[in-house]
């Protein structure tokens, strides 16, 4: 009797063990698995989230530069100017940009929907990635304001950054991001292999031919250049400022880099490794430039240099080793000085924080670079020259689409609504003339200042 007792709890036991093999155990891993996903989801938000704050706080940073390497007559301009450009382009990223940058592509060549997220509100998803493309558009927008510096009417600077947000950035970075947000979409350089990971080329580069093109189509400030045509220094008011703006923008561009994963993941910390090595080296090897042909160990230089360094790894963050990050960041400091010397010595283009070389350049070297030294299929890695190849068409993509685009649009502006303040205005201020104050309250601006 007790033999068939147990053998009968036996059988229920194995009975029961069986149903939960079979029914309970799959309904319990899969639940694990979703919950697994539901976590990562939720931290790729948290992470893409903090990493958008830490570039928005670079317009900050931008705003600090621009003011410290301007005079004291013209900062509350700068301050406007950047303050307006983001808020302005927010505002036309979300309405049409995103959508053209983002929206359904078939073509290669242009998004044809998301506008103003066009009934993907449901897309919680959505919502991050447009806050963290928001900030990027921006940035590339208040790249042209220190070109611009201390000439510009404010009324056409509000023009020319609603068309950036609006349309010039968008539209090439559908070219290279397009098939970040919808994978079924065609990104034409994307597609031939071009690799910008966060935006050497897509933002800063942009960024730096309008800025050029503005530059060109501007003219430069009263004084800058004499009778003989050889430039005289205009310095700027405040240095520790744009000390303050090039921290401020080092510790930006940790978002900027990282949280171009928008994935938490390990790739976070080395990312922030190659971005950190190439700034230092670029500020050295900017300072070591600036002293050996101004006898100084030049501030101005160093901080851009920072910048260069930055902005020279930017594209290949994530897929370059430590050491050539250093090697990127340190020809990006040589270059940035010796472009900042030939763009105002020989092309007399007057530029007043070096945003085409810091920028512009710098970017198309790192975005070459890519080429050179991607660990995978970079040419210093035996991967051979084909990636470069791809590296330099949309390098020259960049250029002809941004440059030629911004001189029309800013000689469009120019005969329209304008583009320059009167004579009368540029020497006693822009912060009187546009805005009708001082930034330093009680501070006499004088003319010859």
């Amino acid at each position: 009797m007790g033999k068939r007792h147990f053998r009968k709890v036996r059988a229920k036991r194995l009975i029961v063990l069986l149903f939960i093999v079979l029914f309970v155990a799959p309904s319990l891993a899969q639940g694990a698995e979703t919950a697994i996903e539901a976590v990562q989801d939720n931290a790729n938000v948290v992470w893409t989230c903090v990493a958008a704050f830490l570039v928005f706080f670079m317009q900050a940073g931008f705003a600090m530069v621009e003011t410290g390497f301007t005079r004291a007559k013209n900062a509350v301009n700068i301050l406007m100017k950047n303050l307006m450009d983001f808020s302005v382009g927010t505002i036309a990223f979300f309405l049409i940009g995103f959508g053209l940058m983002f929206g359904a592509n078939s073509s290669g060549w242009i998004g044809t929907d998301l506008f103003a997220l066009s009934g993907r509100e449901s897309n919680s998803w959505i919502f991050t990635f447009l806050i963290f493309q928001t900030v990027f558009a921006a940035t590339a927008a208040t790249i042209v304001s220190g070109a611009m510096a201390e000439r510009t009417k404010f009324v056409g600077y509000l023009a020319y950054s609603v068309l950036i947000t609006l349309i010039v950035y968008p539209i090439f970075g559908s070219w290279v991001w397009g098939n970040l947000l919808l994978a079924d979409n065609k990104a034409w350089l994307a597609d031939l292999g071009f690799l910008d990971f966060a935006g050497s080329t897509v933002v800063h580069s942009v960024g730096g031919w309008l800025a050029l093109a503005g530059a060109i189509m501007l003219g430069p400030r009263i004084g800058k250049y004499g009778p003989d045509k050889k430039p005289r220094a205009i310095m700027g008011h405040n240095i520790p400022l744009a000390a303050l703006g090039v921290f401020i923008l080092w510790f930006g561009w940790f978002g900027f880099n990282s949280g171009s994963t928008t994935t938490a993941n390990a790739s976070i910390g080395f990312i922030a490794v190659t971005t950190n090595l190439a700034a230092a080296a670029g500020a050295v090897t900017a300072m070591l430039t600036a002293w050996i042909i101004f006898r100084k160990p030049d501030a101005s230089m160093a901080l851009n240099g920072a910048l260069a360094g930055l902005v020279s790894i930017t594209a290949g963050c994530d897929g370059v080793s430590p050491l050539g990050a250093l090697a990127i960041g340190a020809v990006g400091g040589v270059l940035v000085v010796l472009s900042v010397i030939f763009i105002d010595r020989v092309l007399k283009i007057d530029d007043p924080v070096g945003a085409a070389s810091v920028h512009g350049v710098c970017g198309v070297w790192g975005t070459l670079a890519v080429g050179l030294f991607n660990m995978e299929k970079g040419l210093f890695y035996m991967a051979g020259p084909a990636q470069l190849g791809v590296q330099l068409l949309g390098a020259g993509a960049a250029f002809v689409w941004a440059f030629g685009l911004g001189l029309v649009l800013f000689f469009l502006i120019k005969k329209t609504i304008g583009l320059r303040v009167s004579r009368e205005e540029e020497l006693s201020g822009l912060d009187v003339g546009e805005h009708g104050m001082e930034a330093y309250a009680g501070f006499q601006i004088f003319a010859n200042q």
